[in-house]
């Protein structure tokens, strides 16, 4: 299959907005492995045996609980340990697997910026896709620069989906987050520190996911 390709993240500090209170709280990262790439209509293909109409396209109208699959079958194939256990629609994250998952909010955040302090790591006319482009679709993976971690697409393009709830305290449809902005988004979207939330099964054109690897304790 096409290799999904991961680049290593090395651990740090985050300072990070808590969604309801909007306070700011110091957050440590560890070292973790995030996809160069969000993942594309090919390798969702390859791995879930269904059709990729643009192969270098980031995968959209994908769900929260397809990427969770994709994640453990991406794992299977390799022969690693799955990172969540499925049981219906509840999903556990065995934090001790070597195994493919989707990334934290936090860990997306950390990435995303490379060491940044401003919503965006560059120009977005440089680094992301965004309305300003008025195109109608995602566009192909890596056209536009990466960020300092050599991570491509990270603004724009598709949101990516994350591990976490978006408001654990308050919100009983169990929304997670999506993190990122897209192609449709203008330029207040498309920043770092912005998080939205959908669905659990929520299938939209503009939502995609990246994966990420490393055991968390």
């Amino acid at each position: 299959m096409s290799d999904v390709e991961l680049a290593r993240i090395r651990g740090g500090r985050l300072q990070m907005q808590t969604p309801r209170t909007r306070r700011r709280r110091t957050i440590e990262v560890d070292d973790f492995e995030l996809g160069v790439y969000p993942v594309t209509e090919e390798q969702l293909a390859e791995v879930l045996g269904i059709t990729a109409d643009h192969p270098r396209r980031p995968a959209a109208r994908v769900s929260w609980l397809r990427a969770v699959r994709f994640a453990n079958a991406l794992s299977e194939w390799e022969g690693l340990e799955r990172a969540y256990r499925v049981d219906g629609d509840e999903i556990t994250w065995d934090r001790t697997s070597e195994g493919y998952r989707l990334p934290t909010d936090a860990e997306w955040e950390y990435a995303c910026r490379a060491g940044s302090v401003t919503p965006q790591y560059g120009p977005l006319a440089d680094i992301a896709w965004t309305a300003l482009d008025g195109v109608r679709t995602p566009q192909d993976v890596g056209a536009r620069l990466p960020n300092l971690n050599g991570l491509f697409d990270m603004l724009g393009n598709v949101w990516e989906w994350c591990w976490d709830l978006l408001d654990p305290a308050g919100d009983p449809r169990g929304h997670r987050v999506v993190r990122g902005g897209g192609y449709a988004d203008d330029a207040y979207s498309v920043r770092a520190d912005v998080r939205r939330g959908g669905a659990p099964r929520l299938e939209q054109g503009d939502v995609g996911f990246r994966i990420a690897r490393g055991a968390l304790e």
